[in-house]
């Protein structure tokens, strides 16, 4: 076997060991449903890791993720229904099933129609029956808010669902902007929750036609924000101060001076 190959089947085999008789108390008592936060929280360490651009923290953070990947697939095997095999079989024919332009010889073609073709292969995929699947199957409830947003608003625009706007996605903002507006002095908190909703699933469709990632960029600008803040904070304490004691000036003065080097 090669050291890639070594490597991997060592780690299939301490998980295995982990999770027999004369394993670990704690792996042995962990379902699909109890690793589910793990999964999730690993994912997110991984995505910061590559927000820090560290190497050997990305590899770390990978390792862990792929970890998940390999307890679940043990469990599963367990049950005599998949092993990490055939996890790694099922998205090695994926990928090659979508990739005709690279595996079967097709003809070249531009990125436009590549993702149409994906996108055709994708439903020819689906299982066949009597009920058609609804028109935007496949988008799960638990993705963070603007991601689940993002990929809904991607699926019925690629099924052919727009609606026609005469200003497009800022148009549309402004007027949820508007909207919101008129909610603000009246009592109804549910109708200015709806109107932030809107609002925000209008920039989620504007960074989807200028193709950004909206969770990416959310996060991202979140991030940079935190930064920012800790600035002013170690700032004012560096002379002594706190943010209760400052005025809104002096406040203001602080974050425009961070906003001059913390791009």
């Amino acid at each position: 076997m090669s050291d890639i190959s070594q490597a991997f089947m060592r780690l299939v085999g301490i998980m295995a060991t982990l999770r027999s008789p004369q394993g670990c108390p704690w792996d042995a008592e962990q379902t699909p449903e109890t690793l589910r936060p793990y999964l999730v929280e690993e994912t997110y360490e991984v995505l910061e890791a590559i927000d820090h651009g560290e190497p050997q923290a990305i590899r770390e953070e990978l390792g862990d993720l792929l970890l998940q990947v390999v307890f679940l697939s043990r469990l599963f095997e367990e049950r005599r229904e998949f092993d990490i095999g055939d996890v790694a079989d099922a998205i090695a024919d994926k990928l090659i099933r979508r990739h005709p332009h690279v595996f079967a010889d097709a003809p070249e073609r531009d990125l436009a129609t590549l993702n149409l073709q994906w996108n055709r292969i994708k439903d020819q995929e689906k299982p066949s029956g009597d009920t058609p699947r609804p028109l935007l199957h496949g988008v799960p409830e638990t993705l963070p808010a603007l991601m689940r947003a993002a990929k809904l608003k991607g699926k019925a625009h690629r099924a052919g669902f727009d609606l026609p706007t005469a200003d497009g996605s800022t148009g549309i903002i402004h007027t949820e902007v508007a909207r919101l507006e008129l909610t603000l002095g009246q009592p109804n908190q549910g109708a200015q929750e709806e109107a932030v909703g809107d609002l925000l699933l209008a920039v989620v469709d504007l960074a989807r036609h200028l193709n950004i990632d909206a969770e990416d960029a959310l996060r991202k600008r979140a991030n940079h924000f935190a930064m920012r803040v800790e600035q002013v904070s170690q700032q004012l304490t560096h002379e002594g101060l706190t943010l209760q004691e400052v005025s809104s000036e002096t406040l203001e003065r602080l974050w425009a001076k961070t906003g001059a080097f913390a791009k």
